[in-house]
């Protein structure tokens, strides 16, 4: 074992927690002044660190070099914007060199580029300037391929005008076609209808050349820093997609992050080349509440209140969250292009996520003269406060007391959107449902797994059990539901696969490893994998429930398998552990859903919406002649429209909050709103219905007394 390797195993208990898939991105902005020492530094220690405490390293060579050169130069020009081909064809002297150059601490590619960048963007300047000084002809056949892979870089100057022109026009005609709709749907405002079809392209135009200026305004605004950390970051996420350079500030806001106090909307984006995408939305937050952002969203525009919106195509990740959080109470609204190829704009009221709404809660239902509890489990939360405040497993301790009380006949716990947490919890929780033995394990590179043991004989709930998980059920969901389907305690059901974040991620401060005067930031990065007991990893595959639902992301790949370079599914031997065996028709209950599910007109409408889904987020066509692009946008409007009936569903059952819980819900409003609001959306759930349906249909083999 290095020295390395034991450093981290000595921290390891400090970081146990952090094994969420973390919601967060953290935008950071660097002023301090170039220093070559320190950039060359930092160069020498991430190569250190990562080809000794990473849990996979990659061979720094030529191959890595090449991925790091395409990756690096995608980074710094994702939609192809600037750089022309002589400039990519002189930047390739360096394919096969930039694995030489970490060794040697040599920066020439990375200068070279950087200075190249910043030519080319004050030459744009011209570009887009020229574009926007005369109207646009939307009568013309034109279109604008979204699909930068498809697209190769402009080989003359002449050839990055036209590019400059079709982007321009895309975000124009967006403007103008919403400017129309308006005046449609305005009639009584004269100042609006007064408008001529000349003077709207006017103002569309006028508002793109703000926002293009904008956006030239900051990219101007960032320093060295700013582009060292990316190319940091193209070294990093060469290992895997979750290790990543935090440098000094953006440190220190991931600190705040994991304090658990969040203001914003509440949403993990991502960039996918020129636009920022949805990735998962926090359980509790504002956004999560709203309930119209959804993962896969692209969001397009960005405005303050009744300000007007800003346009956030090809601006940085960072850049566009800094317009997207803001202050508690304060508005922001977002124009989308959703999963099916619509563009709508949301208003989102940014707020605190308050850690009340991850908190364990639960409800009663009666279905067949049978009472069935519901827990709902957001994250598993820990508490490492001197006060030791609360966590998960305690609360689903005692929510699982309060429900028997009641006389419940089977336990279902909803998983959905559940990014994880603590690794503790989610094994004391384990723990809740079967005797003492193996719920998961845990290993470091090149050593033997430990396997990490519930050794509490008590079982809280012997009775029967249903887990429902989603593609957004994530690390410590995954540990949880993987360990009660390899046992047999609960018949699991859900989406096609959990999301396969299956490792550990260590936050490495890198000063304590340098004598370099300064503050050197930290190194989020991957050093465990977990495995199930039954020794397959939850990495990339996740958990396949016992019972398949279809979803609307059925055909659209998210979770870890969409992620550059993930690490890949393996096994391990399996864990020594007795299979639960109390239930008298597991296999009938699986089928009988199945065959109920296959033949159900709703999930049959929710499969074809999935599939019309796919068909929009595969088209990155953009029309730029206004009528087609109204055909466009319109039939695409018109085709979702026989799956509307999906938002007015209803089950038809009611649901209760435990006994307890009512005198406290009588004297706090607010509690009781949220509670009325969480039945509401569960009398509207068909993924609960059915598997109440499940949880209805088990039997137990013999009648067994409850543990104490």
């Amino acid at each position: 074992m290095n020295k390395f390797t034991a450093y981290m195993k000595r921290n390891y208990k400090i970081i146990i927690p952090l094994i969420a898939l973390f919601t967060i991105f953290i935008n950071f902005k660097l002023k301090a002044q170039n220093d070559p020492d320190k950039d060359k530094e930092l160069v020498r220690l991430l190569q250190y660190a990562l080809t000794q405490g990473h849990y996979q390293p990659h061979q720094i060579d030529d191959t890595f070099s090449k991925e790091m050169f395409t990756h690096f130069l995608e980074g710094i020009d994702p939609g192809k914007r600037f750089f022309l081909k002589s400039d990519i064809d002189e930047f390739k002297v360096f394919q096969d060199q930039l694995d030489d150059q970490i060794k040697t601490k040599d920066l020439s590619f990375y200068t070279m580029v950087i200075n190249r960048f910043n030519q080319r963007v004050s030459e744009s300047k011209a570009y887009y300037k020229e574009v926007l000084q005369s109207p646009f002809d939307f009568t013309k056949k034109e279109t604008l391929d979204l699909d930068t892979d498809k697209k190769p870089y402009a080989t003359t100057k002449i050839g990055l005008l036209n590019n400059w022109y079709k982007h321009l026009k895309a975000q124009t005609i967006s403007r103008y076609y919403d400017k129309i709709k308006q005046q449609k749907e305005a009639e009584e405002d004269d100042e609006i209808k007064s408008k001529t079809l000349a003077q709207l392209e006017e103002d569309s135009r006028k508002a793109t050349l703000k926002s293009t200026e904008s956006l030239f305004n900051r990219i101007e605004e960032l320093d060295d820093r700013d582009w060292f950390a990316v190319y940091l970051n193209t070294i990093t996420q060469g290992f895997d997609p979750h290790t990543t350079y935090l440098p000094p500030i953006a440190k220190k806001r991931f600190d705040i992050s994991m304090s658990g106090k969040l203001e914003g909307i509440g949403a993990r984006l991502q960039k996918e080349n020129d636009y920022v995408k949805v990735m998962s939305l926090i359980s509790g937050g504002p956004a999560w509440k709203a309930g119209e952002l959804e993962v896969g969203d692209i969001i397009l525009k960005v405005a303050q209140g009744d300000k007007e919106p800003l346009d956030i195509v090809g601006m940085r990740l960072d850049d566009s969250i800094e317009f997207i959080k803001g202050k508690k109470g304060t508005e922001v609204r977002l124009t989308l292009k959703k999963v099916d190829g619509t563009i709508q704009t949301i208003s989102i009221i940014r707020d605190v996520v308050e850690l009340e709404d991850t908190f364990v809660k639960s409800s009663i239902v009666s279905l067949e003269n049978k009472k069935f509890g519901i827990i709902n489990l957001p994250k598993f939360y820990i508490d490492f406060s001197e006060n030791n405040y609360r966590n998960s497993a305690t609360d689903m301790a005692q929510e699982i007391e309060r429900l028997k009380e009641e006389n419940v006949e089977g336990l279902l716990i909803d998983l959905r959107n559940n990014g994880g947490g603590s690794l503790k919890t989610a094994i004391d929780i384990a723990g809740l449902f079967i005797n003492e033995g193996p719920v998961v394990q845990v290993k470091y590179r090149g050593e033997k797994p430990t396997i990490h043991k519930d050794k509490d004989p008590k079982i809280q709930w012997n009775g029967p059990l249903v887990i429902l998980v989603n593609e957004f059920s994530a690390s410590a969901s995954e540990i949880f539901a993987a360990a009660m389907q390899d046992y047999g305690r609960a018949i699991i059901i859900g989406s096609k696969q959990t999301f396969g974040k299956g490792t550990v991620q260590n936050i490495l401060g890198l000063n304590r490893f340098s004598k370099f005067n300064g503050d050197l930031g930290a190194l989020k990065m991957t050093i465990q994998k977990f495995y199930r007991i039954n020794g397959g990893s939850t990495q990339l595959k996740g958990v396949r429930p016992d019972i398949i639902l279809p979803t609307k992301y059925s055909y659209i790949e998210v979770g870890e398998g969409s992620e550059d370079n993930a690490l890949a599914w393996d096994k391990v031997a399996q864990a020594d552990y007795n299979i639960w065996n109390n239930y008298n028709n597991f296999n009938k209950v699986v089928k009988e859903s199945r065959k109920r599910t296959t033949s159900n007109c709703t999930f049959k409408l929710i499969d074809a919406n999935a599939k019309f889904l796919k068909e929009g987020q595969d088209d990155t066509l953009v029309y730029l002649n206004y009528e087609d692009y109204k055909k466009d946008i319109e039939g695409r409007i018109d085709l979702g429209k026989k799956f509307d009936s999906l938002k007015d569903y209803n089950n038809k059952l009611t649901f209760i909050s435990p006994n307890y819980e009512l005198p406290i819900i009588k004297k706090d409003s607010i509690l009781n709103e949220k509670r009325t609001n969480w039945h509401t959306n569960l009398s509207k759930d068909i993924y609960i219905e059915e598997s109440l349906h499940v949880l209805n249909d088990m039997q137990m083999k013999k009648k067994v007394a409850l543990k104490n």
